[in-house]
């Protein structure tokens, strides 16, 4: 057990500082937690056995014996039984309402194969009402189903032919009926929209596939939820994440719609995560002057909001993704000598993009997989810090799953900082290595070297739910050995520590919204945000790391959830 004479002194300034307390008065705590190890991630990784909140916020961390001095008569006691206890965890990157959204949609994430998935979705049109649109939750067809393929358009006209059906994958790419192109005027004429493909068969007709930019087409047509139903999904996606022991999340992509539907939720008090959300508007103009008009509309910007709901920045997208085979790479694809992946906008039109929106006092958050189009990225971050200088700003690279050593001190020397998702070496690694060939597969997600050269806290942890598992625990497993579901090790060298795993979801996360005073780690004076685990995360069995379960979530000193 480390020392905790300066734990005391932290938890004696944060009791002064407590408001409406008199100084000649008792302070008790609203609840204890003893009898167990707390991980408090502070900056010394100190390990306490006991903690005490009062309004919220931690009061005091250290021995037992002396948190019980802050024991009143109506204090609640949890006793830990042993049990570890961290900081509540922060994922850098969901898109969390997907999890409320899939109970509301026809959900294929557990289908293994075309005709499973083809079943599910007959028996979900079954019970629609001719013309009504189904849309699917995401899911990963190129990786979970046994073809390795999406499903064709008459497929899904065979199980669902009175309906028009648009099914979402992860965000890059989407499948759809032929009543569903009917309805969108699409035909195997349609041309191409910019940044986008209209797939077609070896026939030349609609094959039923539609990639980046041309999944609007389709998807505007999809009747909109209402702000209440927003609302409703917003607060179960929640409630699901909490048993993950989940307190925080930077939403990597919200629009509008969206932010005033969770802005209505927060004012309710029911709210039991704290969500930070990238603005990302549902069409990139292709107009600057139409951009200027959005960037500068009258309303908050990047750092507005408050404990429970901010903004952290405008969302880009320069590529695709590694197991969509539309990540923008500097070596070609092994299966294609002349193909470098997918670009959703040319590097002169970002660098305008982001100059209008730094101008405007927005933090630039951009969708970089390939290495080619991270340093496109960096090369434009590095263009406009000659006019506007970036350092403090904290842009970001969002996923940089292929960055390279010298990309990454680029980054470091412009303050620029990176949020990677090891998790999509998960059950995704195959295909991966499948796309990109072994050799890229294994340096993909090189999280040793980031945190080696830009600093833990330029480095925090996600999973980009739903095209991944919520799960921190598989996250952190895959981060500590490297291994896919298989056991097959891509880039051991790439490994990290326990230690460096579980900061990159608490103490490192903040940096993210600018929120590292504010919580991430369990000290006096920071928001009463934490999780107690089934298991000691620090000593554990390696191959148990991703079986821990959360026993209770704490938000704001709050039981949130209880297993």
């Amino acid at each position: 057990m480390k020392t905790f004479a300066r734990l005391a002194l932290l938890a004696l300034a944060a009791t002064l500082a407590l408001p409406g307390n008199a100084l000649a008065g008792k302070i008790y705590a609203d609840t204890v937690l003893k009898g167990g190890k707390i991980l408090t991630a502070d900056q010394r990784f100190s390990v306490a056995q006991a903690v005490a909140i009062r309004e919220g916020r931690f009061l005091a961390v250290g021995r037992t014996a002396d948190i019980a001095t802050f024991i009143g008569p109506n204090t609640k006691v949890i006793d830990l039984d042993g049990k570890t206890a961290v900081p509540g965890l922060m994922d850098t990157h969901t898109h969390f309402r997907a999890a409320g959204e899939a109970l509301v949609r026809v959900n294929l994430k557990d289908a293994k194969s075309v005709q499973e998935a083809l079943n599910i979705l007959r028996d979900f049109a079954a019970k629609q009402k001719p013309g009504q649109w189904i849309a699917g939750a995401a899911w990963h067809p190129l990786s979970q189903l046994a073809e390795k393929r999406n499903l064709t358009r008459l497929e899904l006209d065979s199980v669902a032919p009175n309906n028009p059906v648009y099914l979402v994958t992860v965000g890059h790419s989407s499948m759809a009926n032929s009543l569903a192109f009917k309805v969108a005027g699409i035909t195997k004429d349609t041309p191409n929209p910019e940044g986008g493909v209209i797939e077609k068969g070896p026939d030349g007709d609609l094959n039923g596939s539609l990639v980046a930019s041309a999944l609007g087409l389709v998807a505007k047509h999809v009747p909109p939820y209402s702000t209440d139903e927003l609302s409703d999904q917003f607060l179960k996606s929640m409630q699901i994440l909490n048993t993950y022991g989940l307190t925080s999340t930077v939403d990597g992509g919200l629009t509008i719609e969206e932010m005033h539907a969770l802005h209505r939720l927060s004012k309710t008090g029911k709210q039991t995560m704290r969500v930070a959300a990238l603005y990302r508007p549902e069409r990139v103009p292709t107009n600057l002057a139409e951009w200027e008009r959005l960037m500068k509309a009258d309303g908050p910007t990047t750092g507005f909001g408050d404990e429970w709901m901010r903004l952290a920045g405008v969302k880009l997208v320069i590529d695709g993704g590694m197991t969509l085979r539309t990540a923008r790479t500097i070596e070609p694809y092994p299966d294609d000598k002349h193909f470098h992946g997918v670009a959703y906008v040319t590097p002169e039109h970002f660098r305008k993009l982001i100059r209008i929106a730094d101008k405007y006092d927005w933090r630039v958050a951009v969708h970089t997989v390939g290495d080619l189009a991270s340093q496109e990225a960096l090369d434009a971050f590095e263009d406009l810090n000659k006019d506007s200088p970036i350092a403090g700003k904290r842009f970001v690279l969002i996923h940089a799953s292929l960055l390279q050593r010298s990309q990454m001190q680029q980054a470091k020397r412009l303050g620029v900082r990176l949020d990677p998702q090891n998790v999509f070496m998960w059950d995704k690694a195959a295909t991966v290595e499948r796309f990109l060939g072994a050799d890229r597969a294994n340096r993909a997600v090189a999280l040793r070297s980031m945190i080696e050269i830009m600093g833990i806290e330029n480095v925090s942890g996600g999973t980009d739910f739903p095209a991944n598992l919520i799960n921190p625990f598989v996250n952190m497993y895959i981060m500590v050995t490297r291994k896919d579901p298989r056991g097959v090790v891509y880039g051991k060298d790439e490994s990290v520590t326990r230690e460096q795993a579980l900061r990159m979801y608490t103490s490192s996360g903040p940096y993210y919204t600018f929120e590292e005073k504010l919580k991430g780690s369990i000290e006096p004076g920071k928001l009463a945000d934490l999780a107690i685990l089934s298991d000691d995360f620090m000593t554990v069995p390696e191959e148990r790391i991703k079986d821990i379960r959360v026993l209770t979530t704490i938000v704001g000193g709050k039981v949130v959830y209880q297993r």
